[in-house]
């Protein structure tokens, strides 16, 4: 990040004694990004992230078979399953998704021999000048071999491929010049379907990743998609608008489209919509498909003109014309009137790739762990049943996880889910959880913790929580100072400054200082007043 940052000219001091590092903790410590989550603020999930990719099982998304390692056999019996005289070539992808030039990474591969690499999806020979964006995320392959699929190519074909697995750590790709292409890997792939796993790592966990975030909905676990309910109103007739979006006018090309389409599916225009079938009201919202429907349009001279056209369907037109728009006052016009926020119909919400979530635990996937209550979770964890070898790889990465929970179940966070969206947090939970992320980072005895008003919003039973936590941090050593109204936590101060005497305008002034019990003492001051009478006896 340094060089996105602007130097800084160091300050004029020879030297710093007895400053303690401090942390500022306010009312709107969490992000608005849809994208962070209580798992994220808190970092647990860059955890679970690790623990999935280091402990987890992989098994097929496609038949939930058990994945194991492909042998260079294996991808050869495949390969030659597809169309004879196919011509293809077998790539290694030696760079995938990072930025940088690579000049010598193509100058080394001309000194071994190669000829050809594909970046960016193009075919470029290592004679000619590769120039490549330096901040631009790139994709190489080398072009280990190019075969046409016949009978007697097998030692040739397993040859490359095994020069090609060497190369890119495990993965090879076969790529037609005609067709799809195809992912292997050494390491992963499914015995029954053939599903290949690229190697598992923290980073095919992520949704802020476009490695593991469903492609659908780019991470975000919703979509915004067009409403029926929003474009249809089945109270009225086609002829009285009941096609919100278009136009009702009878000289409007779109009234007298709507008409022949109504026609050719045997819809009555005069009769409203909710008399209609299913298959009517279909044929409406998402078209006709390959079928050409006549059409008919009668202008204002009295001329028409006759056609033969697919319907696109009101819904798949509204699409094309959200996505094609360049005005953002018109595709805010669609979002507000036709269009509602829905979970992504792929990935049901769970954020992640079909691979992705086809990882387990103790037959748990990442998503399914993150929609456990941090108390769950905090079981879930302390109960896993894991082999010796995978509890000397997790054994340091669930320390840090358990570590993480108990300070979200000590600040009173346990009934939160993982996946909840910071967005959503009260200013108080928003608090607890910085103040428990914060805590889990540090907590040396040497800290000084701000903190604006903590239990703004909170119950009294999770007042006293927070005081539990607050009190444990002044007896490690550390230095709490809180910006309070609460009485409950004035009384527990060691130490109080009282500004006032009143608000705003008529406030800034110190109206005493000390402990509660001195400033119980001191009439001018109000909060003294108070503490007065709680300090004496029952609260009035």
């Amino acid at each position: 990040a340094r060089q996105f940052l602007e130097r800084m000219e160091k300050p004029d001091v020879d030297y710093i004694e007895g400053l303690s590092p401090a942390i500022s903790i306010d009312q709107k410590t969490t992000s608005r990004n849809p994208r962070s989550t209580v798992g994220t603020v808190t970092e647990i999930y860059d955890y679970l992230r690790l623990l999935f990719a280091r402990i987890g099982q992989p098994f097929c998304p496609t038949c939930g078979c058990p994945i194991t390692k492909q042998t260079v056999e294996q991808i050869v019996d495949q390969v030659m399953t597809l169309p004879a005289e196919t011509r293809f070539h077998v790539l290694a992808p030696i760079v995938r998704g990072r930025k940088g030039e690579y000049t010598k990474v193509f100058s080394d591969l001309k000194k071994e021999g190669f000829v050809r690499v594909r970046v960016d999806g193009e075919i470029y020979n290592l004679d000619d000048e590769i120039t490549l964006s330096r901040y631009q995320q790139h994709w190489i392959e080398v072009v280990v071999d190019r075969l046409i699929l016949r009978p007697g190519i097998e030692q040739r074909l397993a040859d490359s491929i095994e020069l090609a697995l060497n190369m890119a750590k495990g993965l090879v790709i076969i790529a037609p010049l005609a067709g799809e292409e195809t992912l292997y890997s050494a390491n992963f792939a499914c015995p029954q379907c053939g599903f290949s796993f690229e190697e598992i790592t923290p980073r095919m966990f992520s949704f802020n990743s476009p490695y593991g975030a469903c492609p659908d909905c780019d991470g975000l676990g919703f979509k915004q998609e067009i409403d029926p309910e929003k474009i249809l109103d089945k109270n009225r007739s086609i002829r009285e608008g009941a096609v919100l979006p278009w136009s009702a006018n009878e000289s409007s090309w779109s009234l007298q489209y709507l008409l022949s389409v109504a026609r050719h599916y045997g819809l009555d225009p005069d009769r409203p919509l909710k008399e209609a079938t299913s298959t009517q009201i279909n044929a409406i919202l998402y078209g006709s498909g390959r079928e050409k429907i006549p059409v008919v349009y009668q202008g204002s001279n009295g001329r028409q003109w006759r056609q033969q056209v697919r319907f696109e369907g009101i819904i798949n037109n509204l699409s094309r014309r959200y996505r094609q728009t360049e005005s953002e006052a018109i595709r805010q016009d669609f979002e507000n009137r036709f269009m509602t926020m829905r979970p992504c119909s792929s990935c049901h919400g769970a954020r992640l790739r079909p691979e992705s979530l086809a990882v387990k635990i103790n037959a748990y996937n990442i998503s399914q762990v993150t929609a456990f209550s941090i108390a769950k979770a905090k079981k879930f964890f302390a109960a896993l049943k894991l082999t010796e070898k995978e509890q000397l790889i997790a054994r340091q990465i669930l320390k840090e996880i358990d570590k993480r929970l108990g300070f979200l179940v000590d600040v009173g966070l346990d009934y939160l889910t993982l996946d909840r969206t910071a967005g959503s947090l009260s200013g108080g939970e928003a608090q607890r959880v910085k103040l428990a992320t914060e805590l889990s980072r540090r907590s040396n005895g040497r800290t000084l913790y701000i903190l604006d008003e903590p239990t703004t919003g909170l119950h009294s039973d999770d007042i006293k929580k927070l005081l539990q936590v607050l009190d444990r941090l002044v007896d490690n050593g550390d230095t709490v100072l809180v910006i309070e109204h609460n009485l409950d936590v004035i009384k527990r101060a060691d130490y109080i400054i009282d500004l006032g005497p009143e608000g705003g305008d008529a406030g800034g002034e110190v109206v005493a200082v000390g402990t509660p019990e001195e400033i119980s003492r001191v009439e001018a001051s109000y909060t003294g007043r108070f503490l007065r009478k709680v300090l004496s006896g029952p609260r009035e």
